[in-house]
């Protein structure tokens, strides 16, 4: 439940701009998960996140990059380690299938890395779909994603 917890959270601060535990604990009850006030301060300690200034001006919370180039994100490890069940690719297309409903906020992760080859990704529910440039980076991509490092 926690990693699904985490999983929402960075999707909402992703989608949304949330200013406040309080917007953020009333956008997880309505997603359907019952929290506190408590928990939200854990988690926001636990994912690290952080306040930057958003579009409107106003400080929102979002995933900090405190990871460097070379090495995974937290924030990524820990959605892969919960999210993922499956990595194989076809071509030049990566399918990574997921637990149900992770599927969005492990691609949003994905996407904060912006990894070299990756034309674009598509998230349903469950699966995610990575256009590569070509065969050889696919495999590459399905081999990184299946280091231990990242799940």
């Amino acid at each position: 439940m926690k990693a699904a917890r985490h999983a929402k959270i960075l999707e909402l601060i992703a989608a949304f701009q949330i200013e406040t535990q309080e917007e953020l604990l009333l956008a997880l009850r309505d997603a359907g998960f019952a929290v506190t006030q408590a928990t939200i301060s854990r988690d926001i300690k636990e994912l690290q996140l952080v306040k930057q200034m958003g579009e409107n001006g106003r400080y929102c919370y979002t995933a900090g990059a405190s990871a460097g180039a070379g090495e995974p994100a937290r924030d990524l490890q820990s959605i892969f380690s919960h999210a993922i069940l499956k990595v194989d690719y076809a071509g030049n297309t990566v399918v990574i299938k997921c637990r149900s409903g992770m599927a969005q906020a492990a691609c949003a992760a994905l996407d904060s890395r912006q990894i070299e080859g990756v034309v674009g990704t598509l998230a349903g529910e469950d699966t995610i779909f990575v256009l590569v440039r070509n065969e050889t980076q696919a495999a590459a991509f399905t081999r990184y994603l299946a280091e231990p490092d990242m799940r």
